[in-house]
């Protein structure tokens, strides 16, 4: 793989400055190989941090091109060094989304809360129920919900807000376990939603 020469890069940064819309695909096509080939044997994470990093980096540039000092590096290491940031905040993001989905999650944990949690648990209960209702979820899994964090376990009343405590037994507790699997997927949905909102 060869790269240009610290006049080429110059000159390559002197298009992009005039807007030159033939510099922006020379820039991806010189510089996006070398920023993958980099980054890929560098920070061994998914490809796809890495490559979403190296878009960034290029289009920050492409969009704001001032903000390199040629006389402070070459553009390949200027480029290189602003997508290995990119993927390390990338990473980080995620290290955090990951927590609070998990938070979330644990504050509506389909099972009973044993009753010295309960009074620990209240404000969280309270606030992720307030951010479910504004989600419009449906009110028969909002039921489902509002008696699991009052420590209820019967599989009856748990089917009550579903509508299935006519079912048989062995039918019953299917479908209620099937929703609580539905409902924790869905929580965790939402609590990289909340993240998400967070961040931007």
């Amino acid at each position: 793989m060869s790269y240009p020469s610290r006049e080429e890069e110059w000159a390559l940064h002197d298009q992009v400055l005039k807007r030159m819309p033939v510099a922006y695909s020379k820039v991806f096509a010189l510089f996006m190989p070398f920023l993958l080939k980099t980054l890929e044997s560098e920070m061994r994470c998914d490809p796809e941090e890495v490559r979403d990093g190296a878009l960034k980096a290029i289009f920050d540039y492409l969009g704001r091109p001032e903000t390199y000092d040629r006389d402070q590096s070459l553009l390949r290491s200027f480029l290189t060094l602003a997508a290995r940031r990119n993927v390390l905040d990338s990473l980080r993001s995620t290290e955090r989304r990951v927590i609070r989905e998990k938070n979330f999650a644990d504050v509506i944990e389909l099972r009973a809360r044993p009753p010295n949690e309960e009074m620990e648990a209240a404000v969280e209960t309270a606030l992720a129920l307030k951010r479910l209702e504004r989600r419009n979820m449906p009110q028969e899994d909002l039921g489902v919900l509002r008696l699991v964090l009052q420590g209820e376990s019967s599989t009856l009343e748990l089917a009550r807000p579903l509508g299935k405590e006519g079912l048989p037994e062995p039918e019953r507790k299917r479908v209620v376990k099937q929703n609580r699997d539905r409902l924790l997927k869905q929580l965790r949905r939402l609590g990289k939603e909340e993240d998400t909102h967070d961040e931007s």
